[in-house]
């Protein structure tokens, strides 16, 4: 199952990376047509912005699953272990109910556009408002999932803490870790009894 799971978000960074170079070409090639040939490629706009909203919504998939969405965990961090589990299952709940609304409305609005077709290239409009079908579907799945682990005790108190403060935490994280597990520039840890040493901004 998880080789399964780990397969789809490798499909899903590939179509990212597929639809970003789609964009890249796309938008370039147009302007240096336009601007060298006074020519341009006619179904650019449309082709670009259908990249750019798959895009958004796929990457949104892997942010939630790889944890990677920025947020403020002041409060729950300094709960106890019932706290962070009441606050994150809450969080959990309400995410997937804005979840199911947004399949709802996503759902409506493909179906309804089904035959609707763009100016330029023609195709279905409902290949615009799908993605919103398949993002509701991945997060759901995701969100559920969580939630079973939260809900189950099977989740780690860090895991409990669902926000990243900074994306560059994990990247500095790891230069800093060293051999044995310790982090260079950093003050080693005190000995058993000793007084923990303080800093200013931790008076």
């Amino acid at each position: 199952m998880k080789t399964l799971v780990d397969g789809y978000f490798h499909v899903l960074k590939f179509l990212i990376a597929t639809c970003l170079a789609g964009m890249v070409v796309l938008v370039f090639g147009n302007v240096l047509l336009r601007y060298g040939f006074n020519s341009g490629i006619t179904v650019s706009e449309e082709l670009s912005r259908l990249f750019f909203v798959w895009l958004t919504f796929l990457g949104a998939i892997v942010g939630l699953h790889e944890r990677a969405h920025l947020g403020v965990d002041t409060l729950v961090m300094r709960l106890p272990k019932a706290g962070k589990t009441a606050c994150v299952a809450l969080s959990y709940a309400l995410m997937l109910y804005v979840t199911v609304l947004m399949l709802q409305g996503s759902w409506a609005q493909t179906l309804i556009n089904l035959e609707v077709r763009a100016p330029a290239t023609g195709l279905s409009m409902a290949w615009l408002y799908g993605v919103g079908v398949v993002f509701s579907l991945s997060t759901g799945g995701i969100l559920l999932h969580e939630l079973y682990r939260v809900l189950t005790g099977k989740a780690t108190e860090d895991e409990l803490v669902m926000v990243t403060e900074s994306e560059e935490l994990p990247e500095v994280a790891a230069h800093h870790d060293g051999p044995g597990g310790h982090r260079h520039g950093m003050p080693p840890a005190p000995a058993a009894g000793a007084s923990p040493i303080r800093t200013a901004s931790s008076r």
